[in-house]
């Protein structure tokens, strides 16, 4: 199971620092990262994401799970009424809304994600919560959690990888 953990600041510096946080914590093996990002909206309400991967430090991901960590990102900072989305898309919205990230959570996220203000996106398979408290509490923010169990990250997973192709023989 991964817990999704997002950490709202008021300014894109304090997240800067919380992400740095994040980083070392991973060094010092108290959480276990699958994705971590920084996601900021400009005054003109433009969304920025930067993942660990454009910077220092970064997370090895098989296609897999770079993908699901790309896939949970986005929704839960699309807006709705981008438009029109494909069918694929759309059924792995709906498996997400079946694995813990619902509408609600989404809104909470996008409550934290007002213009001038930053998040720490944070999907974790393994996390010492005491310890990871412990070194965050000092970065204030607001706190959203929640979990996604194992069984739906390995259907999700499947609904990316697409539908297995049949051996010639």
């Amino acid at each position: 199971m991964s817990e999704l953990i997002v950490l709202g600041y008021d300014d894109l510096a304090v997240a800067n620092r919380a992400f740095a946080e994040v980083q070392e914590l991973e060094r010092s093996h108290v959480v276990t990262l699958t994705g971590l990002a920084v996601v900021s909206v400009d005054a003109e309400g433009q969304t920025h994401v930067d993942t660990a991967s454009r910077r220092e430090g970064q997370i090895a991901l098989s296609a897999t799970a770079g993908a699901l960590w790309g896939l949970v990102l986005g929704m839960i900072i699309l807006t709705p009424g981008i438009g029109v989305i494909g069918a694929a898309v759309g059924g792995l919205l709906g498996k997400l809304n079946q694995t813990g990230i619902d509408n609600s959570f989404r809104d909470k996220v996008r409550s934290v994600l007002e213009p001038g203000r930053a998040a720490v996106v944070i999907m974790a398979s393994k996390l010492t919560e005491d310890r990871f408290v412990a070194a965050m509490e000092q970065y204030g923010g607001t706190v959203l959690k929640t979990s996604l169990p194992e069984e739906g990250e390995r259907e999700l997973a499947e609904q990316l990888a697409g539908p297995a192709s049949k051996e010639e023989g």
